[in-house]
């Protein structure tokens, strides 16, 4: 054998041998788990956070069989404001974040269509309003914050509870009434009263010492903040349904297999679904609980005054959506989106 067919040979099977290792690297490479970091709900914003957001999230991977580690921390755990949700996302600090709706639609008012005063007045107009507006959502989020939306969801019916005994609508004239964005700030202004912006877990506190007479939430968040300990009444009057949602850094997204992406997109999908049921189981019990009915099974029982809801109350939520909402939010999404009014009406505005 001559040398020069020696050398070449050997030549081939160094060649062969580093591709062959360069190949099993980079099969290893691709093997080893995607880490997420996801970004969830408040600790204490009650138990759609407690009993379904985090449950799913720590056990995705292994009931999923995706190929990722992940880590699951609630937005006050963080420390993190619940306003910095779309920031967080575009910045990748977390590849997942439990988007609160009211909060971060003051960095994209795009978001704030989803649920404006007096749209959604019941869980079944909200499931056909937010279906009809996901995907123009979802482009609007991709563009501006490089974030793909998976899901929206209904904290539930956001209604009035009140230190002060009231009748109705019209007797908060000139009261101080916490909001949680500026669709209900708009609204009560419109009622002559002044939208107080305030974090969750300083209402009560508020409501005791007078710093607000009223405050606007969902019944069960109310329950488990300890609000009914500081009120009277409660006008169960659906102004919004708080509508908030799950979104993933696209960037993260388009690293996962196109396999892991269907599993976490049906993943996502089956607990959007269970949790629209559960926001109603919490908000008829709550109901219950905080008025002292039964049964309470979820709740603590307190005994406030429930409103009669008035044919009158519920004709000023209807017309606050084309008279209100409507106008000041499309005047405002519209100076960052151009788009944004006329999307809206070509969407859900051609349902109603």
């Amino acid at each position: 054998m001559s040398s020069r067919f020696f050398a070449v040979s050997t030549v081939r099977c160094i060649t062969l041998s580093i591709a062959a290792w360069a190949a099993s690297g980079a099969t290893t490479a691709q093997s080893e788990p995607l880490s997420i970091k996801v970004l969830g709900q408040p600790a204490g914003s009650g138990l759609i956070q407690k009993n379904k957001e985090q449950p799913f999230f720590e056990g995705l991977a292994a009931k999923s069989g995706m190929n990722i580690s992940l880590q699951y921390v609630p937005v006050d755990v963080a420390g993190i404001p619940d306003t910095d949700g779309l920031r967080v996302l575009k910045s990748g600090l977390f590849n997942i974040v439990s988007i609160r709706g009211p909060q971060v639609s003051r960095d994209e008012p795009t978001v704030m269509g989803l649920d404006l005063v007096g749209l959604n007045p019941s869980f079944e107009a909200g499931k056909k309003n937010t279906a009809a507006y996901f995907s123009t959502l979802d482009k609007r989020l991709q563009s501006s914050f490089n974030a793909k939306l998976l899901g929206v969801w209904p904290a539930g019916p956001q209604v009035i509870f009140c230190k002060p005994q009231i009748k109705g609508l019209a007797d908060l004239k000139g009261m101080k009434i916490r909001v949680g964005d500026q669709s209900s700030a708009n609204f009560v202004a419109g009622l002559g009263a002044t939208g107080v912006p305030m974090p969750f877990g300083e209402v009560q506190q508020s409501l005791a010492r007078g710093v607000v007479d009223c405050a606007i939430t969902g019944p069960a968040s109310a329950n488990s903040g300890g609000w009914p300990e500081a009120t009277t009444t409660v006008l169960p009057l659906a102004l919004q349904l708080a509508v908030n949602g799950y979104a993933i850094n696209l960037t993260t997204w388009n690293k996962l297999s196109p396999a892991d992406q269907g599993k976490l997109q049906k993943a996502v999908e089956g607990l959007v679904a269970d949790i629209w049921s559960y926001s109603q189981e919490l908000y008829d019990d709550a109901m219950r609980c905080n008025t002292g009915a039964n049964p309470c099974n979820l709740g603590k029982p307190y005994k406030l005054t429930a409103v009669p809801v008035t044919a009158t109350d519920l004709a000023t939520v209807k017309a606050a959506l084309t008279e209100r909402s409507l106008p000041v939010w499309a005047k405002q999404c519209n100076a960052v989106n151009p788009r944004c009014e006329a999307d809206w009406k070509a969407t859900i505005g051609a349902g109603l």
